[in-house]
């Protein structure tokens, strides 16, 4: 079955981040997370100016995926931040950059980030148990409080999925 794209959706600014990503090779630097970063952010700018009217509470959420992003690229290069969770921070960077996920970009456009925010999110939660919320204040992009936002997104997400996934998923 012959999958149609949408082009208003799918023009090829949108798919930046994602060819991007699928040429990564090694240690991501602060120029290249830098440069996703940005790109991201516009994909999704240019993807909800198109669909404003029907994106406003969807378009708040996209619009946190490159704050998570960075946030986690942060996270690994702090020195105060144990060994056993740079490992998680990194894998959540991976889930970020790796371009076939639970909704790729690739396939649904900028929409598809809400996965990786989602993941990201949950590793941020995660990171929380045993590091300081203060270094995670430092490193935020964000405009509101970074342990707000994460509240925030957690009770959304569980909302979609149900709790009883969404409890899994903490763990």
């Amino acid at each position: 079955m012959e999958q149609r794209r949408d082009p208003d959706i799918f023009d090829d600014e949108a798919f930046e981040p994602m060819r991007e990503s699928a040429e990564l090779t090694g240690p991501v630097s602060r120029k290249r997370a830098e440069r996703f970063y940005d790109r991201m952010r516009d994909s999704i700018r240019r993807f909800l100016d198109k669909k404003r009217k029907a994106a406003t509470t969807t378009g708040d959420y996209l619009m946190l995926a490159p704050d998570v992003f960075v946030l986690l690229w942060r996270l690994v290069q702090d020195a105060r931040v144990d060994a056993k969770n740079k490992v998680i921070l990194g894998s959540g960077i991976a889930y970020y950059i790796f371009p076939l996920d639970l909704m790729p970009e690739a396939f649904i456009g900028p929409i598809g980030f809400l996965d990786d925010l989602v993941i990201g999110v949950y590793i941020l939660n995660r990171l929380l148990n045993d590091t300081d919320p203060q270094i995670l204040r430092e490193h935020w992009s964000g405009g509101e409080d970074v342990l707000t936002t994460i509240k925030n997104v957690l009770a959304s997400a569980e909302k979609l999925v149900g709790h009883d996934v969404a409890e899994k998923l903490k763990k």
